[in-house]
């Protein structure tokens, strides 16, 4: 004599797996690829700004610092030499023999 089995209800069924999935958006909506969209455009945009300012921001400090060099060299440097030949010359005539 054969045993009637009830249906355990507790076990989903491939076709229940199958319809949650379908459900839960395994393709994203309109709105998420538009949002996907601009979000990489954004993206792209605020980084290509971010690299002009910081190119021009780094051209504008390297020619301050170029400017601010060269005028302490055109004011430092001949004080310089002349101190550096003074002092040679006196040592070669403080090393004359007499």
């Amino acid at each position: 004599m054969a045993q009637a089995t009830t249906p355990n209800t507790d076990i989903p069924v491939l076709t229940d797996a199958v319809d949650e999935d379908d459900a839960s958006g395994a393709y994203p909506s309109q709105a998420d690829t538009l949002i996907a969209e601009v979000q990489t455009h954004l993206a792209a945009s605020a980084f290509a700004l971010t690299d002009r300012l910081l190119k021009e921001a780094l051209a504008e400090m390297e020619a301050s610092v170029y400017e601010r060099v060269t005028a302490q060299l055109r004011q430092e440097l001949p004080e310089l030499i002349d101190a550096v030949l003074r002092r040679h010359l006196d040592n070669d005539a403080d090393n004359e023999p007499e």
